[in-house]
C-alpha cells in the first residue's frame, strides 16, 4: 500500500518566512503585466526607520548601532564580507528576528507592514503541490477575491506558466527560485527582502531572476537583498548598505559607493582582500 503523502501546512512556510504574511488584508494592487507602482494609492509602509539596531547572543555582538532609512525606489543592495551581518540585518528588517537593540519601524503603520512585505532566501520551501497551486496558496490565505488570474500572472511574469500543472519540488533550482518569487509578487508586498537569491544558480538561471528582479523594482517593489556578487549589485543596485564587523559603515548610492567608497574597508572590500573582523 502506497504509504499517504504528508499534507502541506502553514509551518513550513512560516519557519522559512518565505510567503507575503498577508493572511488578514488582501494586497491593494493586482499583479499585472503592466503593474503600477504599489505606494501609489499613498498606503505604502515605507519609509522603513532603523534606528540603533543592534543584536547580541550570549554577550557576543553580531549587529551593533544600525541607524539608517530606506526609502522607496531603486533596488537597495547590502553587502559586506561573510561574517558582517547582512543576513542577520534582512531578518531584523522582515521581523523574523527580534532585535535585541533598538528598533524597527515602518512609517507609523506596524499593523499593516507584516501584511506588506514578503521574503525569499535562497533555497526555498515548496509545498507538495502544483507550482500554479503553490501561488495560490498565498492568495488564499490573504483572501484575495481574484487569486486565480493573480496567479496566473505571476507565473508569466517569472516565465513559469507552461509548468504550471509540473509537482513544484520537481523543477530545477532555477525554475523553483523564479516560483518563489512568483509566490512573492503575486501578493504585491510593498516590500521584498531577498536572501542572496542567485547564491545557488547558475548563470543562466541568475540572469532569469535578475531580470524579475528588476522587473519588480520597476513596478514598485522596494527591493532590499543581499548579494555576495559584486556584479550582481552594481547591475541591481540603487543605493548599497555596507556592513563590515556587525557594524554599518556606509549608506550610499551604488555609483558613488562603487567609484569612490567612504570608508577604507569598503575600498578594500572592492579590490577583494580580505578584511580583518
Amino acid at each position: 500500500m502506497r504509504p499517504l503523502m504528508r499534507a502541506p501546512d502553514v509551518s513550513e512556510l512560516r519557519r522559512n518566512a518565505e510567503f507575503v504574511m498577508a493572511a488578514a488584508q488582501p494586497p491593494h494592487q493586482p499583479c499585472t503585466g503592466q503593474g503600477q507602482d504599489p505606494s501609489a494609492s499613498g498606503v505604502t509602509i515605507l519609509p522603513l526607520a532603523v534606528r540603533g539596531l543592534g543584536f547580541n547572543v550570549g554577550g557576543l555582538r553580531i549587529l551593533s548601532d544600525v541607524t539608517l532609512t530606506l526609502l522607496p525606489g531603486a533596488p537597495t543592495v547590502i553587502l559586506g564580507p561573510n561574517g558582517a551581518g547582512k543576513s542577520l540585518l534582512l531578518r531584523l528588517l522582515h521581523g523574523l528576528v527580534e532585535p535585541t537593540a533598538g528598533e524597527v519601524s515602518w512609517a507609523g503603520r506596524e499593523g499593516d507592514a507584516a501584511r506588506r512585505q514578503a521574503m525569499v532566501f535562497q533555497r526555498p520551501v515548496l509545498l507538495r503541490r502544483s507550482v500554479l497551486a503553490n501561488v495560490l496558496y498565498p492568495l488564499r490565505l490573504a483572501g484575495a477575491a481574484d487569486r486565480e488570474a493573480r496567479a496566473v500572472a505571476a507565473l508569466d511574469l517569472v516565465g513559469l506558466t507552461a509548468l504550471a500543472d509540473r509537482p513544484a519540488r520537481r523543477l530545477s533550482g532555477g525554475e523553483q527560485q523564479r516560483l518563489a518569487l512568483a509566490r512573492a509578487a503575486a501578493t504585491n508586498p510593498d516590500v521584498l527582502f531577498l536572501d542572496e537569491p542567485c547564491a545557488s544558480l547558475d548563470p543562466a538561471a541568475t540572469r532569469a531572476v535578475e531580470g524579475i528582479v528588476a522587473t519588480l523594482a520597476a513596478r514598485g517593489t522596494k527591493i532590499v537583498m543581499t548579494t555576495h556578487d559584486l556584479g550582481q549589485a552594481r547591475r541591481l543596485a540603487g543605493e548599497v548598505v555596507f556592513l563590515h564587523g556587525g557594524r554599518l559603515l556606509e549608506h550610499t548610492p551604488a555609483a558613488q559607493f562603487f567609484g569612490a567608497p567612504a570608508s577604507a574597508e569598503a575600498a578594500s572590500f572592492l579590490r577583494g582582500e580580505l578584511l580583518a573582523a
